[in-house]
């Protein structure tokens, strides 16, 4: 799974720094960590879209049952260098490109003291979807309402994969800072 995934392009990636950090000029071995890196960078990237484009839909689905909703939908995507060549390339010839650019930017990294580019430097971009507006512009309480929504899609999500079980919440300190409007909703939600 993504886990796995996720381990294995993390101790490539320390090892191809390691590497750097060490001075090492081996283009073979750096090669092969950065084909590692490249093919489960690639394989992260995809991950990600699928599961973003997974998330869009249930928030697209609760918006059209509940466009009032006291948690509003929320805009998500993912921004990143790979997901935005995956849009537009065949998922090897992303790899390729990565591949090659990891190559080139050996002596960056080096100097850096880490890889510069790849999945790990992706961000989760959400939005406020009835304002238009980025969630980091929010104010608090507009953003803790937002983070709701997405955590009620992510469930709602998760209970469609698994057949319709729902997966159990932990909200520490959930009804903190709402009003009373909205904790009632989010109970009878729950």
């Amino acid at each position: 799974g993504f886990g796995r995934l996720s381990n294995r392009y993390e101790r490539a990636m320390q090892s191809r720094n390691r590497l750097l950090a060490d001075g090492v000029r081996d283009n073979a071995l750096l090669g092969g960590f950065e084909t590692q890196l490249a093919e489960t960078g690639v394989a992260i990237a995809a991950a990600r879209a699928e599961a973003i484009g997974a998330m869009a839909a249930v928030i697209a689905a609760r918006r059209e049952r509940d466009p009032n909703s006291p948690f509003p939908w929320g805009q998500v995507a993912i921004e990143g260098t790979l997901e935005a060549e995956l849009g537009t390339h065949s998922a090897i010839d992303v790899e390729d490109a990565y591949r090659l650019r990891l190559a080139q930017s050996r002596e960056r990294d080096r100097a850096a003291g880490r890889t510069l580019e790849g999945p790990h430097r992706s961000d989760l971009v959400v939005g406020h979807g009835p304002k238009e507006m980025p969630a980091r512009l929010c104010s608090t309480g507009e953003q803790k309402a937002l983070l709701l929504g997405l955590v009620l899609a992510h469930a709602e999500l998760i209970a469609e994969r698994q057949s319709g079980m729902a997966p159990i919440l932990l909200l520490d300190e959930v009804t903190a800072h709402l009003d009373e409007h909205r904790r009632a909703a989010l109970f009878d939600e729950i």
